[in-house]
């Protein structure tokens, strides 16, 4: 529902973004590219404007609310959290679409909006506009957009801003992956620091790193944006490929794999010393994944003689593995190459997605084993109907309305999933390419297979697959239920 607190709250973000908008200009006058300072300067002026608008309209309307209490409802932080993201894909949109490049709103918008839901898909490439003809204060914003999306707007918002403060435990609920939020510290906002703190300092770190196995200063800011968001912008072409080492492949792969773990456990690590990864029945079967797959992979690989048996080959299948499962989207090799059980791996891990209470998008391993278990239980009662069962994870029985919950959001994503890859198949695409695109749209992956393969880009979509893409991608990002809440009949009664 509209009121001055999500309209306040929305201003905020907007005057938030604006300002973020200034690093970039930075990077252009760094480089001497003043042809696009215009661009991003504009553009922060007029999200600060809009913004500072919004955040005034109830005193310019002497607008009153029938619930004058602090409190945020959770129909407001439905509303805060999909207006907050859609707003600020939107004014994101700007920097691109003011440029020199000739971007139209449609493909500006794509792009913001698959760098804030940190999807990595990109209009961008070889056979349209090259990712390198952007100015680096052009290339900056959308290695950024990754940085402000990867742990969340909102989340960020609560972190600093303590006017948002207020009612911050149902915008975390709205905003935070997985079935059940995790409050770390009794205070939420405190939480919210303490996140977006172990996040700074792995991006940080990672920087660094990057930076003294090769990188210039500004690739390794840029990467470890996008690897630590799990979202997979480059600021060249051919992804990770282009710098054709290995140690900065290995590094990839360790913090892609870090970055899909639950913050809470790492969180743990850093502040009690305590290593309990392997305690968490998710992070275990996570790390299962990764071995079982990579494994696979690497096997199918050598007995096709696509590859020799050798470190190369066990890179390249871990890689891709954790790159698609984690939905970070980098590539180093074409997988589209490989053999056709390879390939499917591949498919399939567009699906999985990693750990609740990270940067990852997807469905989220913790669903798949609530559905697992619940199917074992739902069988038992099959064979043994006055037995009295309970779903546990962990040493937590799970309660039946997070079971419903989960098995709504299977069917709301399959359904999605399915009507979405209807809805490209009409306009004369191959299936393979229909569904990658649309299992890749709502997982927030990024690459997938047929024409948006790992040599391939989005630019070749008509207007309406974009726009639906953008949709599906706030829908993934978003975990679905807070913008179906939103659009549905039920809420606005």
């Amino acid at each position: 529902m509209l009121n001055s607190r999500v309209l306040n709250t929305v201003g905020l973000l907007l005057v938030f973004l604006g300002l973020t908008m200034i690093p970039s200009c930075l990077w252009s006058v760094y480089y001497k590219e003043y042809n696009d300072i215009y661009s991003i300067v504009l553009s922060s002026i007029l999200t600060i404007l809009s913004g500072s608008i919004l955040y005034s309209l109830k005193y310019l309307l002497n607008f009153k609310d029938n619930k004058p209490n602090k409190d945020l409802s959770s129909s407001d932080a439905f509303t805060i959290v999909t207006l907050g993201w859609l707003f600020s894909a939107l004014f994101g949109a700007l920097p691109f679409y003011l440029s020199n490049n000739e971007l139209s709103f449609i493909d500006s918008f794509f792009e913001s909006m698959s760098g804030l839901t940190t999807t990595g898909a990109t209009i961008l490439g070889s056979n349209s506009i090259p990712i390198e003809s952007l100015s680096h204060g052009l290339l900056f914003w959308r290695s950024f957009t990754h940085f402000l999306g990867g742990m969340g707007i909102i989340v960020f918002s609560i972190a600093l801003l303590p006017l948002l403060g207020i009612g911050g435990v149902q915008l975390f609920r709205a905003e935070v992956a997985g079935p059940t939020a995790d409050k770390i510290t009794p205070r939420i906002k405190q939480t919210a620091k303490l996140l977006w703190g172990i996040y700074v300092g792995f991006v940080l770190f990672l920087t660094v790193i990057y930076y003294f196995e090769g990188m210039s200063f500004f690739d390794s800011l840029c990467h470890s944006f996008g690897t630590m968001a799990t979202g997979g912008f480059s600021t060249h072409s051919e992804s990770l490929s282009f710098f054709n080492s290995s140690i900065i492949e290995w590094t990839t792969i360790i913090f892609m794999f870090a970055a899909a773990t639950n913050f809470t456990l790492h969180y743990i690590f850093i502040a009690k010393g305590e290593f309990k990864y392997f305690k968490n029945s998710e992070f275990r079967v996570y790390f299962s994944i990764i071995l079982f797959v990579s494994f696979l992979i690497f096997l199918n690989l050598i007995f096709n003689n696509i590859n020799s048996f050798g470190f190369d080959t066990m890179r390249d299948s871990i890689f891709t593995t954790i790159s698609l499962l984690t939905t970070t989207g980098y590539t180093t090799e074409n997988y589209e190459l490989w053999p056709n059980f390879a390939t499917s791996m591949c498919f399939f891990l567009l699906f999985l997605g990693g750990t609740a209470g990270s940067t990852t998008g997807g469905i989220k391993i913790i669903r798949t084993i609530l559905i697992f278990k619940y199917l074992f239980v739902e069988l038992k009662r099959i064979l043994h109907p006055n037995g009295i069962y309970t779903i546990k994870i962990g040493d937590k029985i799970i309660d039946d309305n997070i079971i419903k919950n989960t098995l709504g959001f299977y069917m709301f994503y399959m359904f999605i999933f399915i009507g979405f890859a209807f809805c490209i198949s009409m306009y004369d695409i191959d299936l393979l390419t229909s569904l990658s695109t649309s299992a890749s749209a709502i997982g927030n992956v990024g690459p997938g297979l047929g024409d948006i393969g790992p040599s391939d880009n989005w630019g070749h979509f008509p207007p309406f697959i974009k726009l639906f893409s953008t949709f599906c991608m706030l829908l993934g990002r978003l975990e679905i239920y807070t913008v179906i809440a939103l659009i549905s009949k039920i809420f606005w009664k």
